[in-house]
Parts: C-alpha cells; sequence; structure tokens
C-alpha cells in the first residue's frame, strides 16, 4: 500500500510540474532479459528521465514464446522486474495482451495488477483516464486486438490450443464498449491502444480491424492508434488517423514494406516517445542506443 501511495504521489507531483502527459510505449519485449532487451530498457530509462515520464504503455506480446503460467511465474521477474529497473521506470505499466500472451494465462497478467507497484490490467480492455494524471485533455484506450484477429487466424488458434490455453474469441461486446467508451470521452486528445496493426508495413493489414475498427477510431476522432505486433518502428497516416507501431523492444524483423500513408518504417530495435499537450501531441522514436531516428508531431485546429 505504502508503494502505491508514493507512485500515485509521483504522479500528482509531475502533474504540478508540468501540464503535458508525457509517456513511453513498447511492444512485444518480454525475452527473459535477453541482450537487446536489456539495451533498449537501459534506454528506456535516460528517456524516461529526461522526459519526465509519467507512465508507460505496453503494446502486448509482454511474455515470449507463451505468456506466463502463473502470478509467480519467474517471467515476470526475468523479463519484466529485474529488466525495468531503472527510477524513471517505476511508473505505472497499463498493458495490452498480445498473441503471445493469449498462449498463456491472460487472468495471470491481469491479477498481477493486484500484487504489483506498477503492472496495470485491470481487465482485457480498459480506459486510462488523463484525470488520473491531472491532464484532462487527453484519454487513452487500451483493447484486446487478438479476439479480433486471431478468430480466424487457425495457425494462431492451434498454436493457443497446443499450449493448453484457448480462451473464447467474442468480440462484439468490447467493440461495442469501445464505442460507447469514445463518444462518451470529452477529452481533445483520445489515444487507442492495441496489439495488432490496423494497417502495416510488416505483417500486412489486418483486414478484421479495418473493417471493424478503423471506422470506429474515424467515427469519434480518434488521432492516435499506438500498437505492437510487427517488430519495426512504423508510422503510417490514412485518414485521420496516425497509426504508430513500437513492437520492436527486444528485437527488430527484417522485411518491411511502404504502404499507402507511410511516413517511417525501419527495422530497429527500440521504442517511442509521446508528449501530449492541450493542442499538441508529439512523438519520435528512439533506438535502442537512446538516439532519435523519427520525429513528428499532430496540432489541433
Amino acid at each position: 500500500m505504502a508503494g502505491m501511495g508514493a507512485e500515485f504521489a509521483f504522479a500528482r507531483q509531475a502533474g504540478a510540474q508540468n501540464p503535458a502527459l508525457a509517456f513511453l510505449a513498447v511492444g512485444d519485449w518480454g525475452q527473459q532479459g535477453s541482450p537487446m532487451q536489456r539495451q533498449v530498457a537501459q534506454a528506456m530509462g535516460s528517456v524516461a528521465l529526461e522526459r519526465a515520464s509519467r507512465l508507460v504503455i505496453s503494446a502486448g506480446d509482454n511474455f515470449y514464446p507463451a505468456g506466463v503460467t502463473s502470478t509467480t511465474d519467474a517471467h515476470w521477474r526475468r523479463s519484466f522486474e529485474d529488466v525495468y529497473t531503472a527510477p524513471s521506470l517505476q511508473v505505472p505499466w497499463f498493458s495490452a495482451l498480445g498473441n503471445h500472451d493469449y498462449r498463456g494465462d491472460v487472468q495471470a497478467q491481469i491479477d498481477y495488477s493486484r500484487l504489483s507497484r506498477r503492472w496495470r490490467m485491470p481487465s482485457r480492455y480498459f480506459k486510462v483516464p488523463g484525470a488520473d494524471f491531472g491532464a484532462r485533455f487527453v484519454d487513452l484506450f487500451v483493447i484486446d486486438t487478438s479476439p479480433m484477429v486471431d478468430g480466424g487466424n487457425y495457425d494462431e488458434l492451434l498454436q493457443q490450443l497446443m499450449h493448453g490455453h484457448h480462451a473464447e474469441h467474442e468480440s462484439a461486446r468490447q467493440l461495442a464498449w469501445l464505442d460507447k467508451a469514445l463518444a462518451a470521452s470529452s477529452a481533445r486528445w483520445k489515444i487507442v491502444i492495441g496489439h495488432h496493426p490496423v494497417y502495416s508495413g510488416g505483417h500486412g493489414d489486418s483486414p478484421s480491424l479495418v473493417k471493424n475498427l478503423a471506422p470506429l477510431l474515424e467515427a469519434h476522432g480518434v488521432q492516435l492508434y499506438i500498437n505492437g505486433h510487427d517488430h519495426s518502428l512504423q508510422h503510417i497516416h490514412r485518414g485521420r488517423v496516425d497509426y504508430v507501431c513500437t513492437g520492436s523492444g527486444a528485437e527488430a524483423n527484417d522485411g518491411l514494406r511502404v504502404v499507402e500513408g507511410t511516413r517511417h518504417a525501419s527495422s530497429t530495435p527500440g521504442f517511442a516517445a509521446f508528449q501530449v499537450n492541450p493542442d499538441r501531441l508529439t512523438f519520435e522514436f528512439r533506438d535502442h542506443n537512446g538516439s532519435s531516428v523519427y520525429q513528428a508531431r499532430r496540432v489541433l485546429a
């Protein structure tokens, strides 16, 4: 309890000093503390301190290759607690689920929220009000894309069954929740986070998300969608939405294609850093050395 009080006191103090909300986002990182994962983590710690980051977003595939088996799985220590040790990273980590997480015990990742000072996954999909960090001008919505995507992916379903875990893949209720939650938000900036890409120069577009999710983002004025899954750093602009892939938290894959709307695409291990002000949102990709490899910004009219 004392740890949680200190954690949220830090958030309030930072909010009082800076009206902007700064945060990092990283995906596809849980590689048992591999050398590259640790190097990215070290760079994240430096950038989080530099920017006074108040939270971290995890874009899923938190634990490779098959999630965690329980809240006491050694993966928690080897891939999370003993890797992201910088004082600047001892802030809330709001985490999405990825397809590799579904090969393990998803409920264990939710339950770990009750045991951890910083891990935040209250359910499979949830809202993070910016007001909790003194930033009423922004709301974040973490969604669970595997039920929307994997239902038609028989190879992925087979992988989950082989590992003894298969959750019901039903997405209509979640989409209805997101529709209602976005409509109710009065924040000027609306940011949605999921594991799978909508548009992609790596794995390719996700047809079900193009059909069912993209129209919701457009209809409710969502400016930013953050994802992982592709082990790369990508910025794609389609319609009124900026799609930001930050899925190279432990490794990067080659073979990226330039697709419609591509502003940046690189096979580089790294992460994304964001700063949201009432009228301006800026973000950049940092590589495993902490060097800036791309910067972009968006301004509200």
